[in-house]
């Protein structure tokens, strides 16, 4: 036998795909596995599957979609990485704010990359986030660099009732579930999700969750 076939294979860097598009994970994976040594090993289409999904597989790089059903991707990500340290995550989505990008990086994902630049720069974004470096896609490394420093605490003085209300909020729950977590009633809830929209001038669960890792409120 030569010394080509005692040779030990080369190092797969293996991938999970998280994204609640079928399409859009198919196309995640042809993209991938064209490229030399990049292997998807499974594929998650919400965030209680992709968790089990990167237990099972202990994957290298989990290419996570921000905006999934049901559970919220940000708020989850240092959850994977404690259950999972040696799993690298790489966020992918549409969100071009950079309020989302400084908030992923700061839960732990070393990756962020536009969708609309997926075919450019993601392949690069999931071999440098293999070897634990980071990667941000261009235009939004420039808008950050420009931003002022944001400030460690919130500035919008929310009541305590506030911030209990505003942490389930960005867990998930619906208004019903936080009615029931804190004993009051829907109506109070939505009281209580009026004036943190109005305090914070943040209305979709989205903007909410940015804000509340902004602010270190979680």
């Amino acid at each position: 036998m030569d010394a080509e076939e005692d040779a030990p294979p080369t190092s797969e860097i293996t991938i999970v795909i998280a994204d609640d598009h079928p399409m859009i994970r198919t196309g995640l994976r042809m993209l991938l596995e064209a490229e030399e040594g990049l292997v998807v090993v499974a594929e998650a289409g919400d965030i209680p599957t992709a968790l089990r999904k990167v237990l099972g597989y202990r994957p290298r790089v989990l290419v996570l979609d921000l905006n999934m059903p049901g559970e919220p991707s940000l708020p989850a990500i240092p959850r994977i990485l404690e259950t999972a340290p040696e799993t690298s995550i790489v966020v992918l989505t549409m969100q071009n704010d950079p309020t989302f990008a400084r908030v992923a990086l700061r839960a732990g994902a070393l990756g962020y990359v536009l969708k609309e630049g997926a075919d450019a720069e993601l392949v690069r974004a999931v071999r440098l986030a293999a070897e634990g470096r980071t990667y941000l896609s261009p235009e939004l490394g420039g808008r950050l660099a420009a931003e002022p420093p944001t400030p460690a605490q919130a500035p919008d003085r929310l009541s305590a009732r506030e911030a209990e209300v505003l942490k389930l909020i960005v867990l998930g729950h619906t208004n019903r579930d936080a009615a029931t977590a804190l004993n009051l009633s829907v109506r109070t809830v939505e009281s209580h999700r009026a004036r943190i929209q109005q305090k914070t001038g943040r209305t979709s669960r989205a903007d909410l969750v940015a804000y509340a890792h902004e602010h270190d409120l979680l």
